[in-house]
């Protein structure tokens, strides 16, 4: 055990680590019991893991009983609706401290405790750079919540009742009262949004036991399926089998067909890349448009479809829509079990076909995210197509531009904006780099008095993200983004944008010598985040763009587990 490098031995030091950690444990936990630490992000601070430290008890009971000893590992916690200015600018951050506390301690295995949109992405990629047994809990999504006697679904529904407001369609009052309504139970969002993409994405990497991603936050099967998960990595342990046997290119490429198969968040794009990035993987945009793109949706989850999470998990759940598409998965592809993942399709089944459709009727034929390229994004962007209007996907309109998140409040609902239905509202200074962390503003509201004329939904670009609850024909990602030099950041009002998702191309329609002449100054034109001290200022200094997952270039690849140094 690589525990017994610091256990095993009969001088000073193995004295000190030994007699600090007998506080309860029992005499033979030091004579070759597999030590397993669970990277727990459990917060207050982080509503939607706040139950973790109740799963993280069962967890612990599996591990005893399969003859391990169990630690409790305090880890990163980030809570998406909570942290300002945006989670994302801490996921780096969260995955580094993660990976050197896995590395730094006694331990020979770690379960995975992660629910709110970047915690199961950060735990995964440190899991990936230690390269250590490893598995993943999904913390699970919350019961559906009604409000006026109808289904609510979290996040998606804000977007929805917050526009009706300002279109003047609900009333403020009533707005204000459905908020104790959509949050039922413990748990993430219960809407397709990150948090259940990226429990589904860590399922479909063979990360977690298969069945498990989706379980809902306060079912009682969640609390089996980790103290089962706790069993398990003491097997793992024994076995040596780790994330980088686990997470192939072919777990990958059968994360991009669940992706597109469940109408899965756009950020699953950026994290799947960094853990790809983490392992060495070859993995690019290219990827998600070539072997996602024109796979069919199948879930009718919002805010691509009606249903919520639970109605998913009780019609068969992620095994039962990998079935409709297991002619597109790797059947090389292994789970943390040893077994493929196409192994546990043979009884999936789907009980309820309005949520789950079968392969032959589909809710939307080629609904994967589409990755687009042109003068106007030569790095990448990407948009959902389950998520946008069928009539905006090929559209020629004049840009309104809005140089922070800050300008566009200020001004969308000015009645003297020049604006109307047509427009396209661009907003930069939201990547990476230029916020810094690229938040989840790029699905802009709508001015106000289009919203009072009927009008639904616009085209929007944006070097940010947003939240896999949001709809609409939103571009994100576009990269490089403005702060960095980007073409987005000499975009005038006035310019002739052009998308056309079909031919997967999005440009200014402007001459290449007039948007050379504009370029040398791009970065220069606005006023960009400029920290001088702390994370922040490492961050911006070292983070990478969207096309390549966000990381840090001095954090991708990996470092591996072993510590040739004594602490005293």
């Amino acid at each position: 055990m690589r525990s017994a490098h610091w256990y095993g031995g009969k001088d000073r030091d193995s004295y000190i680590h030994r007699a600090w950690m007998r506080r309860g444990l029992p005499n033979d936990a030091f004579d070759g019991r597999p030590h397993i630490a669970i990277a727990n992000t459990a917060s207050d601070l982080t509503p939607c893991n706040s139950h973790l430290n109740e799963v993280m008890e069962h967890v612990k009971n599996g591990i005893w009983e399969a003859g391990g000893v169990p630690l409790n590992m305090p880890s990163v916690s980030l809570g998406e609706t909570q942290m300002r200015p945006t989670a994302m600018l801490w996921r780096n951050m969260a995955a580094m401290a993660t990976e050197e506390m896995i590395r730094a301690n006694p331990i020979d295995g770690v379960v995975l405790l992660g629910g709110c949109d970047k915690t199961i992405p950060a735990l995964l990629m440190a899991a990936a750079s230690v390269d250590l047994p490893a598995l993943v809990v999904p913390g699970g999504p919350m019961l559906t919540g009604t409000f006026e006697g109808n289904p609510i679904g979290c996040g998606t529904d804000v977007w929805r009742l917050s526009e009706d407001v300002r279109a003047k369609k609900l009333s403020e009052a009533k707005f204000l009262n459905s908020e104790s309504s959509m949050i039922r139970s413990r748990g993430h969002c219960n809407t397709m949004g990150t948090a259940s993409t990226m429990g589904s994405m860590a399922e479909a990497l063979g990360m977690t036991i298969p069945g498990t991603a989706g379980t809902p936050a306060a079912d009682s099967r969640l609390l089996q399926a980790a103290q089962e998960s706790g069993r398990l990595i003491v097997s793992m342990v024994h076995e040596d089998r780790k994330p980088s046997d686990v997470m192939t290119r072919g777990s990958f490429l059968n994360a991009i067909v669940a992706l597109a198969g469940i109408g899965g968040s756009t950020n699953a794009v950026v994290h799947l890349l960094a853990i790809a990035g983490r392992l060495g993987i070859d993995l690019s945009l290219k990827d998600f448009d070539k072997t996602g793109s024109h796979v069919p949706l199948l879930v009718n989850l919002q805010p691509a479809g009606k249903y919520l999470m639970e109605d998913l998990y009780r019609a068969g759940g992620l095994l039962a829509v990998l079935k409709e598409l297991e002619d597109l998965l790797d059947p090389k592809a292994i789970t943390v079990t040893g077994k493929p993942l196409t192994s546990y399709l043979t009884e999936a089944e789907i009980y309820d076909t309005d949520v789950i459709r079968k392969r032959q009727t589909p809710l939307l034929e080629g609904a994967g995210i589409a990755v687009l390229t042109g003068n106007l994004a030569p790095l990448g962007a990407v948009i959902k197509p389950a998520a946008a209007s069928a009539h905006l996907l090929q559209h020629r309109g004049k840009a309104i531009v809005f140089d922070s998140i800050e300008d566009f409040k200020k001004r969308i609902d000015d009645p003297a904006l020049d604006v109307d239905e047509n427009s396209v509202l661009i907003l930069r200074g939201c990547g990476p780099k230029g916020y810094p962390g690229m938040p989840e503003v790029a699905n802009m509201p709508l001015p106000k008095k289009l919203l009072e004329k009927g009008v639904r939904d616009m085209v929007r670009i944006c070097d940010g993200r947003m939240s896999g609850t949001a709809y609409g024909t939103v571009v994100l990602h576009a990269a490089p983004e403005a702060a960095a030099g980007g073409p987005l950041a000499v975009v005038q009002t006035g310019d002739i944008i052009v998308l056309d998702v079909a031919a997967r191309t999005l440009n200014i329609d402007i001459s290449n010598e007039e948007l050379a002449k504009r370029i040398p100054n791009a970065a220069t034109t606005q006023a960009f985040a400029s920290p001088d001290r702390g994370w922040q200022k490492l961050y911006i200094d070292h983070v990478m763009q969207a096309d390549t997952g966000a990381d840090n270039d001095f954090l991708t690849g990996g470092s591996g587990s072993e510590v040739l140094r004594e602490s005293h």
